[in-house]
């Protein structure tokens, strides 16, 4: 999209805005399936929570993507995008057994991390077959609260309660029907991938009825310009093979699997604010916009890099600012960097802000949560409205206190 395109919707719809260009976000996901168009089932199941507007996830349904759950909620939401319950993974963490089992009755493919759980499900319901999470012990991510594979994880069962795992399946009679597993997130180094994969064969040797061995995700990608990515060309032709070589092992052809999120939505997302003020202290200048981590908290939340574009003023002489927003405590979306000079009233536009930026966006300091924009046939599509003082107080029930104001009187 251009810098005019993007301005024009700023100008049509307000600002704060998050646009999202659906033509990336097809051209992701045929990459992928271009790198992996080695093995003769590959399923992409797409992470809802990474960006769950429903007209993101029927765009996905147009290009064959199903979808990673982790709620009840997620699945209702792709089941009402149109997504079949046989496209649908269920992979949640910390629910109970009742919300387990209501996903089973919609038909999705159950994944359960937790032994006492899987026995309980076991036992009740032999007949639902079910993937395993497991956890193979790597600590791989480029944050700390993305890193889901290591040994402190919550996630996943680990590799060293194997015999616990095989006892369960025996002692329940249930069908084990897939594998996997998360290490987490903006992993750059594919030998990660490929380590984390023999792990994951070798634990499917003492499974004989799996259909799928699911890779999870966690693809790295650029944040700026020349910044390094996940080389998903050169893992496809890796992992490919050794995924093929196990099938020939196993004695039948199973189905490869991955979860994107970021790696589908994150680069097709642009986050547009307008500036309300430029303040010069006696060390900084600030860029103060109409947002804050209300609406984006991954820089405060993850330490995570956007680039900041001032789309008002392109060519304009390059200054350094410090990026902020509105909300009452700090919340900083850059220092002092180098954007084209900015005024009262520019358009300044986040990249990479497809990927849990939105879908994180909340209503601290009752701030309205944004409009969202799909950029889709050479046209912009309102997705979502932006709220209204009636959203915010649309559930607050209040109490009568005119009885209390009358007691208070009596009493003096």
């Amino acid at each position: 999209m251009t810098n005019d395109q993007l301005l024009k919707i700023a100008q049509d719809y307000g600002s704060p805005v998050y646009v999202y260009d659906a033509e990336k976000i097809a051209a992701q996901y045929k990459r992928l399936t271009n790198a992996f168009k080695g093995v003769n089932t590959l399923k992409i199941n797409y992470a809802v929570k990474a960006l769950s507007n429903i007209s993101i996830l029927k765009f996905l349904n147009t290009l064959g993507s199903g979808i990673d759950t982790v709620s009840i909620q997620e699945i209702n939401l792709g089941l009402a995008a149109g997504f079949l319950p046989e496209q649908i993974i269920f992979t949640p963490n910390g629910v109970s057994l009742d919300e387990i089992e209501t996903a089973a009755k919609l038909g999705v493919q159950i994944n359960i991390d937790n032994l006492s759980i899987l026995e309980q499900f076991g036992t009740k319901h032999p007949d639902i077959p079910v993937c395993i999470r497991i956890n193979p012990h790597i600590m791989a991510g480029g944050n700390s609260k993305i890193s889901v594979g290591h040994i402190d994880s919550k996630f996943g069962i680990s590799i060293h309660q194997i015999p616990h795992l095989l006892r369960i399946i025996e002692n329940t009679k249930m069908t084990i029907n897939g594998i996997h597993m998360h290490t987490g997130s903006d992993i750059l180094d594919i030998d990660v991938f490929l380590y984390a994969s023999e792990i994951l064969f070798e634990t499917a040797r003492s499974f004989k009825n799996l259909e799928f061995i699911d890779f999870g995700s966690g693809f790295k990608v650029p944040y700026k310009a020349g910044d390094i990515e996940t080389n998903i060309e050169e893992l496809g032709k890796k992992l490919t093979a050794k995924f093929n070589a196990f099938c020939k092992e196993y004695g039948k052809d199973l189905t490869l699997a991955f979860e994107p999120g970021k790696f589908l939505v994150s680069e097709a997302g642009s986050f547009l604010t307008q500036v309300n003020a430029v303040k010069q202290t006696t060390s900084t200048v600030f860029a103060q916009v109409d947002s804050g981590f209300n609406h984006l908290i991954r820089p405060m939340f993850y330490g995570s890099h956007h680039d900041i574009i001032n789309i008002s003023n392109p060519k304009g002489k390059e200054r350094f600012y410090t990026v902020v927003g509105y909300i009452c405590e700090t919340d900083t979306f850059g220092n002092n960097r180098r954007i084209n000079e900015i005024t009262e009233g520019d358009v300044l536009c986040f990249k990479n802000a497809g990927a849990y930026c939105f879908s994180m966006a909340s209503n601290y300091n009752s701030r309205f949560r944004p409009a969202e924009v799909l950029w889709y046939n050479g046209a912009a599509h309102l997705i979502r409205k932006r709220e209204t003082f009636d959203d915010i107080i649309k559930n607050q029930i209040e109490v009568d206190f005119s009885n209390s104001k009358k007691e208070a009187v009596l009493s003096k």
